[in-house]
């Protein structure tokens, strides 16, 4: 009989324990079998001693079983993306129905700002009426008129994942690689994907903030992944400096939608889009390879069809029915809005992304407590980016606050975050290598 000690000794001393035992492990976390005391152990002993590569699939299929498993009968591969997250990413709300535009059927399951990083449900929240959490029947129904759906993981979605990651929040385990992979994959594996493109982000605005961590990371996703049956890629992509122009809720819908209608287009974050989607109609089948999925997933959005299947996707999901065509006058503005001047000549050599996140969460943006209120319009806008010229007085960015005093807080913590230097700085690849196995 399986005994949370024995398992939590052989990883302490350095062992692997066996597959069924992981698996006990996870269904123990779901049931309260294993204590809090129990579970923070295991945690601690995994960040310390690690899981072999067979031993992460094992947890993260345990726990992925630990809850409802989707299964789908679409015409059609069904395909998902994952971020791990950083300043002004905001390719989920381009890529999902540029996907589905290309065929595939996109069920994303997607998170609320976590420390310094931005939600993808937040965002979408800042769009009046948007109900992300959606009953199983409404998402089956969205994906097979819509084809696409961006959603809060419901609660029988993975539970183990829920109780562990409130463990490792409170035990200083957050870091662990393998308890990472098996939180992120349980829950994706759970909404029965048949391909999964990863965008891991590293530098200033990422949780990993060297190339060797997101490198490890990454590898240690694709491998479970494809360990546990879901074909997989991911790109290292750069979070020196934040993708988009904005970092905010509302105020990185504007730059989506300036994107989807045409108005504006960032490089960055079309060039983003546009490399994960390629990768992901590759993987499902629906292009020849990535290159060729590149070329399909610009059309989507050149031809205006993935703005349509957005449109589609705010209204089926509560939105109003005309967003994309007033999408202006539907999303809110901060009443202060504030310059952020340049101290000092040159040219941006770095950007303190973090800083940036936490100036965005400090105006209301995003959480300091659980259960805070997030304010949808506040944020900064028009970022400047490495190897931007500057001078004494040129605004760097734009504050939007709720008050004067928070706007002028954050006015500081921005000119804080920007490096200033004489000579032009090279500027880093956004897309800084692949794993594919």
């Amino acid at each position: 009989m399986t005994d949370a000690r024995q398992v939590i000794a052989t990883i302490r001393d350095g062992g692997q324990p066996a597959a069924d035992d992981l698996r006990w492990f996870a269904a123990g976390l779901a049931s309260g079998v294993v204590t809090d005391a129990q579970a923070g152990a295991f945690a601690m002993a995994v960040l310390l001693k690690g899981l072999s590569e067979e031993g992460r699939v094992a947890l993260t299929r345990g726990m992925r079983d630990t809850g409802k498993v989707l299964a789908w009968d679409l015409p059609g591969p069904v395909v998902d993306k994952h971020s791990t997250g950083g300043i002004g990413d905001c390719t989920s709300l381009l890529l999902a129905p540029a996907l589905a535009a290309c065929g595939a059927y996109v069920p994303m399951i997607s998170g609320r700002g976590l420390g310094h990083t931005g939600g993808t449900l937040d965002k979408l929240e800042a769009i009046p009426g948007f109900r992300t959490a959606l009953s199983e029947e409404a998402l089956r129904k969205q994906m097979g008129g819509v084809k696409c759906a961006i959603v809060a993981a419901s609660a029988d979605l993975a539970p183990a994942d829920k109780r562990l990651y409130a463990i490792r929040d409170i035990s200083g385990t957050v870091e662990s690689i393998d308890l990472i992979t098996a939180s992120i994959l349980s829950k994706k594996l759970a909404a029965g994907l048949e391909a999964l493109v990863l965008d891991v982000k590293c530098g200033s605005g990422a949780f990993m903030k060297t190339p060797e961590r997101a490198e490890a990371l990454a590898r240690a996703l694709v491998k479970t992944a494809q360990g546990a049956g879901c074909m997989t890629t991911a790109l290292i992509t750069d979070m020196s400096q934040p993708l988009a122009t904005a970092a905010g809720n509302a105020l990185e819908v504007i730059e989506v939608m300036e994107t989807l209608t045409g108005t504006s287009v960032n490089t960055a974050l079309w060039d983003l889009t546009v490399a994960l989607g390629g990768e992901a109609l590759a993987l499902a089948g629906l292009a020849a390879d990535p290159k060729d999925g590149e070329g399909r997933i610009a059309e989507a959005l050149q031809s205006g069809q993935a703005a349509e299947i957005f449109g589609r996707m705010v209204t089926a999901q509560g939105g109003p029915a005309d967003f994309v065509e007033r999408w202006p006058d539907r999303l809110p503005s901060a009443p202060v809005v504030l310059e952020v001047p340049a101290l000092q000549d040159g040219y941006v050599a770095a950007i303190g992304g973090e800083a940036l996140g936490h100036a965005v969460v400090h105006l209301g943006g995003g959480r300091l407590r659980e259960g805070d209120k997030v304010n949808p319009s506040v944020g900064l806008s028009d970022l400047a980016g490495i190897g931007e010229e500057t001078g004494e007085g040129v605004p760097l960015a734009m504050v939007h606050a709720a008050t004067e005093e928070a706007a002028r807080a954050a006015v500081a913590a921005v000119q804080a975050a920007y490096r200033i230097v004489p000579d032009l700085p090279d500027e880093p690849a956004l897309i800084q290598k692949r794993i594919a196995g």
